[in-house]
This record gives structure tokens, C-alpha cells and sequence, in this order.
């Protein structure tokens, strides 16, 4: 009896759809999904929606009203908006994707670390985690860019050192209840190393939450990004990034209220989009 009702599961779990499979058959997921594709698939295809230059003025068409010839308008010194927006969501989403990277891939090895050998550096690391978390995200970023100066570059920076310490007690946490799996316990007992049991075994077993945490990484870097870039202390002018363009175009908003529509509905759609798929592959860890 025993026997076959074991045979059963296991043929039970051969059908079960892959994870990729369940998050499709989550509407909210596959909203998200498609809105990030077409947003993402515009501003990387951007050379081709466009023929015009970002950065070039036209003052003769300054605040000229979203029509035909100019589908979001022309701000106040006659630049494109519509094409402001294809080539600042390129700036948005880099920034975002990069920082999100940054501060998994750092939180992620100091986490394991922690969580797999304990002791004083698990105190350590621990101890850097909680005065991280001390501050709010957006107020550690810019204090971050402060010392370390404006731009691009350095908003990555800033933005991934205030996500490190979600992806570092996730991490500590995930590999500290591995730690008592059987497959750890086996590959101990064959002799494999510790970084071989860490890096081989223990990280692949606990990438789904990372994964979800990861989604969810990317909307919030891109927002935190995009309120630097509003603060005057991310993207710098001309650049058309959408914090930026929301910037610009807040003292223009009776006369020309396209300038920062379109770019703040960018961010909104963005990270309401990574959310939907980070809410969906978080849902499939339940």
C-alpha cells in the first residue's frame, strides 16, 4: 500500500507543471508580464521608433501639444517627448536591473556566507544588515550619492547598497534552514567541500525566493532611481531619464502638463509590472 501510494506521488510530481507553467496561469502575473515586455521591448527598440535626437532643441516648437507629428508633445525647450521617453526608459530600466544585480549579488554571498558558517561573521554580517536597515532606502541612497557624487553610475551604486540587506537576510535565512536538509548531510558525508555544498547544492535550492525577491528588487531600484534623478541627484540634464523628465516638466504642468505626464506613467506602469511578477513568483513558494 505504502508502495504504491509513494508511486503515485512521484508520478504526481512528474506532471506538476514547472513553475514557469503555474506563473502563467496567474492573471495578475501575465499582466505584468506583458506590460513589461511591450515597455521594455519599445525603449530597446527605440532607434527604430524614432529618428529623432533626445538631447536636440527646437525652440520654434517649444510646448507644442501631443499630436500627429508629435505623439507626447515637445517640452519647453522643444525636445521630443516621445522620444525622451524611449530613450530614458533605457536609462530607467539599466538603472534599475543594475542595482537590483548589485545588491543580490553582494547580499546574496554575504548572506550564505553568514548563514552557512556562523560564528563571528554571521555576527558581522548580521550587524551590517541592521544599521543598513536603520534607514530608510531612498534616505541611505542619497546619502550614498552625496559622498560618492551625481550620475548614472553612481545612482546604481547608491540604489543597490540600500537593497543589499533584503537580499542578505533572505539569503541567511534560506541557507540556515537548508543547513538541516538531507542533501546537505549527504554531501557532507561524501566528503564535498564546504564552498561545493554552498555553491553547488545549497544556492540552487533556495534561487526561487531569491528570484521573487529579485523581481521586486527591480521595482524598487527603478523607483528609488527615478526619485534620485527628481531630486536633482541621480541623472543629471539633458539626460532623458524619467525622474529627470518628471522633474522638468513639474514646472510646466498647466502649460504643459504632457512633460511629466508620460514619463511618470512609464515609471508607474514599470514598477506596477515587475510587481505583478514578483507578487506571482513569490505566491509559487506557498
Amino acid at each position: 500500500m505504502s508502495v504504491s501510494s509513494s508511486a503515485a506521488e512521484q508520478i504526481a510530481a512528474r506532471r506538476r507543471p514547472g513553475w514557469g507553467a503555474r506563473l502563467l496561469q496567474r492573471p495578475a502575473a501575465v499582466v505584468g508580464l506583458v506590460i513589461f515586455v511591450v515597455l521594455a521591448g519599445m525603449v530597446l527598440a527605440a532607434p527604430w521608433l524614432t529618428d529623432l535626437d533626445p538631447l536636440k532643441v527646437s525652440p520654434s516648437a517649444a510646448l507644442t501639444p501631443p499630436s500627429i507629428d508629435a505623439l507626447m508633445g515637445r517640452d519647453n525647450l522643444g525636445r521630443d517627448v516621445w522620444t525622451r521617453f524611449l530613450y530614458g526608459g533605457r536609462i530607467s530600466l539599466s538603472v534599475g536591473l543594475s542595482a537590483a544585480l548589485l545588491g543580490a549579488v553582494v547580499g546574496v554571498i554575504c548572506g550564505a556566507l553568514a548563514g552557512y558558517y556562523g560564528g563571528l561573521l554571521d555576527a558581522f554580517f548580521s550587524w551590517v544588515a541592521e544599521v543598513l536597515l536603520a534607514f530608510p532606502g531612498i534616505l541611505l541612497a542619497m546619502v550614498v550619492v552625496s559622498v560618492l557624487g551625481t550620475g548614472v553610475g553612481n545612482t546604481i551604486i547608491a540604489v543597490g547598497i540600500a537593497l543589499i540587506p533584503s537580499f542578505l537576510r533572505m539569503a541567511r535565512g534560506s541557507v540556515l534552514s537548508a543547513r538541516q536538509e538531507v542533501y546537505v548531510e549527504a554531501a557532507q558525508v561524501v566528503g564535498a567541500t564546504n564552498r561545493r555544498i554552498l555553491f553547488r547544492h545549497i544556492l540552487p535550492n533556495i534561487s526561487r525566493p531569491l528570484l521573487a525577491l529579485l523581481t521586486l528588487g527591480v521595482g524598487g531600484a527603478i523607483l528609488e532611481g527615478a526619485a534620485l534623478s527628481f531630486l536633482g541627484l541621480g541623472a543629471q540634464p539633458p539626460s532623458p531619464e524619467w525622474g529627470a523628465m518628471l522633474n522638468a516638466g513639474q514646472s510646466f504642468m498647466r502649460v504643459g502638463w504632457w512633460i511629466g505626464l508620460f514619463p511618470g506613467l512609464g515609471i508607474f506602469l514599470i514598477v506596477l509590472s515587475v510587481n505583478l511578477i514578483g507578487d506571482g513568483l513569490s505566491d509559487l513558494q506557498r
